[in-house]
């Protein structure tokens, strides 16, 4: 394993940009500094993103998230001396907020974990069949998607009452600004949007009774989407103007731009509570192979195609501590890292993308259960429950990479993983082991990088196109490269054990 150590930063020219960065478990803001040919970004505040379960439904606490996003933007200003060049804004996909006539908000957004879109998939295949819909949208199958969120929704009085539809983070630009848009990344993972033509699909809206009416014209990257109001720059204490632009706004197309690429012939898998594997493309993959295999064609920044397909990521990892952390046994990850190192390769390996595993709760006993189903020895501590996770996720990261160059005919000679799992070593050695090919690790904040990123090329302060954009993070970012070592035949065994075949 060889890092790549990035030289000091000499002292920024003009005021920080501020990307915002919400997650699924937490949010952030991020002060982006442009110096020197190179990029700094620090944290200067984060706050939980915590569910709430409210009658039976399960909700994101969408007002405790804008105040976070106010505190972090106070954070900023004390940091940066009051002023700013920017904010930019991304999330994780597919929910919206519903607002009245007024502009209202109709009621706290309904997570995409929620019970509602249950057997919704079913109702929509007798309306339109499955490849039907991949032919129109290129979107891969996610019960959550928000297309059965919206026909789940179909005669609820919120729904009826609704004369707007936001996606998170264009809700949240507009409680910063006053100005409505709907920013085309993350308007992409709607199953709403053709990606040929990078615009609605009037027909499964039609067939499946959605108004499109609902959302505010689509903007990209790098449009300008408001300024900050007055009394938001009084909360904040922010001397104004300040430019909100319309960045990558679903976080992966924000990370995939933020992946430090000498070229082309790369794959990416960006972590989080989600992995995103897949390849950067000029134009969608929307045959029908491309549909069985589960993969999707969301759009990205600069005219590109996000190739990729959702895995069920760090979430299976997530959930486990949670669990342990509830039985008041030790729960610090660190320890059981280097246990899982020494724990048995490849013991036991379970689906990670099977959908048994998307709602939260008892983890690690729906672990066991599937090592069960399979005829494999349950993990017999917690040691040996991180080790089948982690070989688990290494496999299905190796699993999209081959499929994704296969189906797109891409080139891989690298993979790149960003976001919170380049921190885990034991995963990035995993998955280079597992693909027979290098890993480059970092950065872990890709996404508030591509967020930066877009916002300075908007403001004049960076020109070029996605090769330039990279080549300032290969400049500035600590980057850690995993050589693959071990036997291939054992991880093709293993990826057969899943699926149910003997031998390779």
């Amino acid at each position: 394993m060889s890092e790549s150590v990035p030289r000091p930063a000499p002292e920024p020219t003009g005021p920080p940009f501020a990307a915002v960065d919400l997650g699924a478990s937490s949010g952030r803001v991020m002060l982006g500094s442009l110096a020197g040919g190179g990029l700094s970004l620090r944290e200067v505040h984060r706050f939980p993103n915590r569910p709430v379960r409210a009658g039976g439904t399960l909700h994101w606490d969408v007002l405790a998230l804008y105040q976070g996003v106010l505190d972090g933007l106070r954070a900023a200003g004390r940091a940066a001396g009051g002023r700013l060049a920017g904010v930019g804004i991304d999330s994780w996909a597919v929910d919206y907020g519903l607002l009245d006539g007024s502009g209202a908000l109709l009621g706290n957004p309904v997570h995409y974990r929620d019970a509602r879109t249950d057997g919704v998939g079913e109702r929509v295949a007798e309306l339109l069949s499955p490849a039907e819909l991949y032919a129109a949208t290129g979107l891969q199958y996610l019960p959550f998607n928000t297309v059965y969120q919206l026909v789940a929704a179909q005669g609820s009085p919120q729904l009826a009452a609704a004369r707007r539809l936001l996606l998170i983070p264009d809700l949240m630009a507009y409680w910063l600004t006053g100005e409505q848009g709907t920013e085309l990344t993350n308007a992409s993972t709607t199953q709403l949007i053709d990606p040929r033509t990078r615009d609605w699909s009037s027909g499964v809206a039609r067939t499946l009774g959605i108004d499109l009416g609902l959302f505010p014209p689509l903007r990209g990257p790098g449009d300008p989407a408001g300024r900050l109001l007055p009394e938001v720059l009084a909360e904040t204490g922010l001397t104004g103007p300040v430019p909100v632009t319309a960045v990558g706004s679903h976080d992966t197309a924000s990370a995939v731009a933020g992946v430090p690429a000498a070229d082309e012939r790369f794959a990416y898998i960006a972590t989080g509570t989600w992995s995103l594997a897949g390849v950067e493309l000029d134009a969608p993959v929307l045959g029908e192979e491309s549909r069985r295999a589960n993969f999707t064609n969301e759009l990205g920044v600069d005219g590109t195609v996000r190739y990729l397909r959702n895995i069920m990521g760090l979430w299976l990892l997530q959930e486990c501590l949670r669990e342990w952390a509830a039985d008041g046994g030790s729960s610090e990850l660190g320890p059981l890292l280097a246990a899982a190192g020494r724990a048995t390769p490849l013991r036991s390996v379970v689906d990670a993308g099977d959908p048994e595993f998307i709602a939260p709760g008892r983890m690690p006993e729906r672990i066991a259960a599937a090592c069960r189903r399979t005829g494999q020895p349950e993990p017999r501590d917690r040691a040996e429950t991180v080790r089948c996770v982690l070989d688990s996720l290494a496999l299905a990261h190796r699993a999209a990479v081959f499929d994704a160059r296969r189906l797109s005919g891409r080139v891989v000679d690298t993979v790149h993983i960003v976001g919170g799992g380049a921190h885990n070593e034991l995963l990035c050695q995993l998955t280079a082991d597992a693909c027979g090919l290098p890993v480059v690790a970092g950065p872990a904040e890709a996404a508030a990088l591509g967020n930066v990123l877009v916002q300075a090329r908007a403001a004049g302060a960076v020109t070029g196109g996605l090769a330039e954009l990279r080549a300032l993070l290969r400049a500035s970012q600590r980057l850690r490269r995993h050589e693959p070592s071990g036997d291939q035949a054992a991880w093709a065994e293993a990826a057969a054990r899943i699926a149910g075949r003997e031998g390779s």
